[in-house]
């Protein structure tokens, strides 16, 4: 198998033949996906997946663990990192959302996430790295790994000043959304894009704990509703992370 920036390690056609791992699934032409429930960059990818119609089998995996065999697969042991065979019919393993987003969008055909047109494509970019980078720094950073990054890793308790901050952060990123959305069909245009896929992933994760006011930004509210119907969509709705149970209006497409 290839693993991207980590040389070549030796080709399989069966389970993993690391010594001792039990949790790498992967086969010859079964591609696998690495991923924690509620992180958006996975999110990200796994609604381009749905989007492509690509089967693919999901690895919870705790990047903190650091179990050399996920460190063999990611040298910078961080999720997502997705396991394919390339167009050669060699496994390659890739990681980071924006190349495995690329990658994805380069070697698959159906379901396209970015225009045909450069400008277009440039906007969709532009929005969809605005959450990735933008969004993740001013709310993420404060809310979802104060909330359960912390538990999950046994942290601590919560720094409630730096979570009011993101909250407060929050609003200003819905404002932005609920504008965006006013005025087009889609964030991006008027046809769905990586800007959807990546926005809906980083909200999702918002509102699985409970922390949007989507009655005070009704437009963006409507274009949620309409990513949230896509058959995407629905893996992510029947997500449970032990610990922090979803609000009753997290699964409801009439929410």
């Amino acid at each position: 198998m290839k693993v991207a920036g980590a040389g070549r390690a030796p080709r399989t056609t069966n389970r993993c033949v690391l010594p001792g791992c039990g949790r790498c699934v992967y086969f010859k032409g079964m591609r696998t996906l690495y991923h924690m429930p509620l992180d958006p960059f996975c999110r990200k990818i796994r609604l381009i997946l749905g989007e492509k119609s690509l089967k693919t089998t999901l690895v919870e995996e705790r990047p903190w663990e650091q179990r050399a065999e996920f460190c063999a697969l990611n040298p910078a042991v961080a999720v997502p990192v997705l396991v394919d065979e390339d167009p050669a019919g060699d496994e390659i393993a890739l990681a980071d959302s924006y190349a495995i987003a690329e990658y994805l969008e380069d070697v698959y055909g159906g379901g396209r996430v970015l225009p045909g047109a450069s400008k277009a494509r440039a906007e969709a970019r532009r929005i969809a790295q605005w959450f990735d980078d933008k969004f993740e720094a001013e709310v993420n950073r404060f809310v979802l790994r104060e909330k359960v990054d912390k538990r999950l890793k046994g942290l601590g308790s919560i720094d409630l000043e730096a979570f009011r901050r993101g909250l407060d952060n929050l609003r200003y990123h819905l404002d932005y959304v609920n504008w965006l959305a006013e005025r087009r069909s889609f964030l991006a245009g008027e046809r769905l894009t990586l800007a959807d896929l990546a926005a809906a992933a980083h909200l999702s994760c918002t509102d699985y704990l409970d922390e949007i006011p989507w009655r005070d930004f009704p437009f963006a509210k409507d274009w949620y509703a309409k990513i949230k119907s896509r058959p995407s969509f629905r893996p992510l709705l029947a997500d449970h992370v032990q610990g922090f149970p979803p609000p009753r209006h997290y699964a409801d497409l009439d929410f």
